[in-house]
């Protein structure tokens, strides 16, 4: 992707470079930046809205602060394209998210400008926080910490957390709230609602800018007076706004809001934030998808859009002569509605993904039962575990990534309590471009340790709808997980007559020779393709979907075991404590002493690729499992060893 020739932007290889450029220049730097994302995501993809919001902050922290001494810590990586833009990853950018190229989120080993890992959000201040007490305590005395948080990422409780010991913690940092009033769907919450009592407060606005500008004019010795300035814009806060001193509160000077498009306006703050000691935070106002008319407008469609014609704005679709399969996730929002349309208990709850997840079908059809509850994983379980206890049966949807960080809500308020709250795990397994951060493996292992969980997994849209079906009825009396993947299914014909499933039980698809494959979701498609291929070898193994990964079907267990002296299971989790382990558990507790082969995501970090680079590399895709097959067919038969 070229850039045009005597552009700015094509002189700045490190932030050394864009501090070269006169100030009166920057907003040429901010229009050529912009218009090199829209060039590159227009044909290569990736997020879009969130790092155009933020060019101009992008420009002004790097430009103001020594980075990378100086420490930017964003919140989450989808804005921070212009940071890496900025970073000496300009010529490479269009990589950004492909298999071996950069990362769609600061990695620390990508980039010493990189200085933390994000791609859940709610870290940064927890994260500046430790740097700027770091820096205190090694006595790096001109060192600064600056936090980038979104307000959808305020909401989550690991925030305030972060802003509490902040406010005692006595280091010098800096958090700046990007109030743009979206995180990937529109913001809820009173925090919300908070944050626009101040941004549309003029009488507060017009007082903060002219203490703002009056303290400017005043000596730095004269701190009564800055006392008494602070004193009385606390005071005139507290007048004008209904719900005001939040974060002076938690002891943070707070400066704010200002127009966060406004280049010269931002590089002039934080210069003198800069200079100003202690916790503070700045509120500026951005739009998401600012400076791509059609991205401001709709700020949801276009979080991601994939690739699209940068002038016209259409969206590129792939084009199929066939009906195509639809996503797990579009099934799981229709069948949701269906259901609850037949049982009144039904209740729907989301942690701010509703059009991720497809709740906001039933969100839209029935507000008053679909709450997204914001940025917030822990609530939203323990949430669902008070609905639980008066009768309700609540659908709790959260990605497989994110359910990791309310493991101590399922384990303590779920399951200890046998409260029959269902996990829908949208994204479990890998999910492609996103990559580590968001790559649901670990979901089965977490699971499976804890006592009273039933763990499932469909092989395709109709059992999808059966294990809904099924963790919906009363006789369903514990905590019920149903995990799938990201992207399509396999069945375009896909709306069938829901019916109940056995907790517990597995299904034969059908018999074999000397070899059974046992399957466990999706990835039982990749085994059935694998089959297709083997005939051509003449080779013929069983294959078993499990759809539990606890309890196991235990009956199905033993005459796999006993009939094939050749094991192998492919799930799309990890390997270790996942349903090849369970399986490995059973075989030693009774005795079998099978041949086995667990396939599935390795003990290791997978990056980022698209999903078939990925499962290739992971070796559980179809052609790994056919040559798994072919291996251990090879391979002499053991004597066989009954339990």
């Amino acid at each position: 992707m070229q850039i045009p020739a005597g552009a700015l932007l094509q002189t700045i290889d490190t932030p050394e470079d864009l501090k070269k450029v006169p100030r009166e220049k920057l907003h040429q730097v901010c229009d050529e930046l912009r218009q090199y994302i829209v060039d590159v995501v227009s044909v290569h993809g990736g997020h879009f809205g969130a790092s155009l919001g933020v060019v101009e902050l992008s420009v002004a922290l790097h430009y103001v602060y020594n980075t990378p001494y100086d420490q930017l810590v964003w919140d989450v990586g989808h804005q921070a394209y212009g940071h890496k833009i900025l970073t000496g990853r300009r010529d490479n950018f269009m990589t950004n998210r492909k298999y071996g190229g950069l990362s769609g989120f600061p990695k620390r080993s990508e980039s010493e400008y990189d200085t933390f890992g994000v791609g859940h959000s709610s870290t940064s201040i927890s994260a500046a926080l430790g740097m700027a007490m770091a820096a205190k305590y090694k006595g790096e005395t001109d060192r600064k910490s600056v936090a980038i948080i979104g307000d959808g990422s305020m909401t989550a409780g690991m925030a305030f957390e972060a802003m509490n010991h902040a406010g005692v913690a006595d280091t010098d940092m800096l958090i700046i709230l990007n109030d743009n009033c979206m995180s990937i769907d529109p913001n809820v919450g009173a925090l919300k609602e908070y944050l626009t009592d101040i941004t549309t407060s003029q009488t507060y606005n017009k007082f903060r800018d002219d203490v703002w500008k009056l303290m400017g004019k005043l000596p730095v010795g004269k701190r009564f007076t800055r006392d008494m300035a602070s004193k009385l814009e606390a005071g005139i806060k507290g007048m004008v706004t209904k719900r005001s001193n939040l974060f002076e509160a938690l002891n943070l000077r707070y400066f704010g809001p200002i127009d966060g498009h406004n280049i010269t306006k931002l590089v002039d703050t934080l210069k003198d934030l800069r200079n100003i000691p202690g916790p503070k935070i700045l509120h500026i106002v951005t739009v998401k998808g600012k400076g791509y008319a059609l991205a401001e407008k709709d700020q949801t469609k276009w979080h991601a859009p994939g690739l699209f014609d940068k002038i016209t704005g259409e969206i590129y679709k792939k084009k199929y002569d066939l009906p195509q399969p639809p996503k797990y996730q579009d099934v799981f929002g229709h069948t949701i509605i269906e259901l609850a349309e037949q049982n009144e208990k039904i209740i729907g709850i989301t942690p701010a993904m509703p059009s991720g997840s497809s709740l906001k079908l039933m969100m839209d059809k029935m507000p008053h039962r679909a709450i997204d509850v914001g940025i917030c994983e822990q609530h939203a379980v323990t949430l669902s575990a008070g609905m639980a206890t008066q009768g309700l049966k609540v659908f709790c949807n959260i990605y497989s990534s994110f359910m990791q960080r309310a493991f101590d809500q399922v384990v303590h308020d779920v399951a200890l309590q046998k409260l029959p709250v269902v996990f829908c795990l949208d994204r479990a397994g890998l999910v492609g471009e996103d990559g580590p951060t968001h790559h649901g493996a670990y979901d089965v292992p977490y699971f499976r340790c804890i006592p009273n969980m039933i763990i499932s997994a469909p092989m395709n849209e109709a059992e999808l709808r059966n294990l809904m079906f099924t963790s919906q009825l009363e006789s369903t009396t514990l905590p019920f997980v149903i995990r799938y993947p990201r992207g399509e299914g396999v069945m375009p014909e896909w709306r069938k007559p829901m019916t109940e499933i056995e907790i517990g039980k597995g299904r034969k698809l059908r018999d074999g020779k000397d070899i059974a494959i046992l399957s466990f979701g999706h990835p039982g498609n990749f085994a059935a393709a694998a089959i297709r291929d083997l005939r051509n070898d003449n080779l013929q193994p069983a294959h078993y979907d499990m759809r539990f990964a606890k309890p196991l079907d235990e009956e199905l267990l033993h005459e796999a075991l006993l009939q094939y002296n050749k094991i192998i299971t492919v799930e799309d989790g990890t390997v270790v404590g996942g349903f090849g382990s369970a399986v490995a558990e059973f075989m030693a507790l009774h005795g079998y002493k099978n041949d086995l082969k667990i396939l599935g995501i390795p003990d290791r970090i997978v990056e980022h690729g698209t999903l078939k680079e990925l499962h290739r590399e992971c070796e559980y895709d179809a052609q790994a499992i056919a040559d798994t097959v072919r291996e251990m067919m090879t391979e002499p038969i053991k004597e066989k060893v009954l339990y």
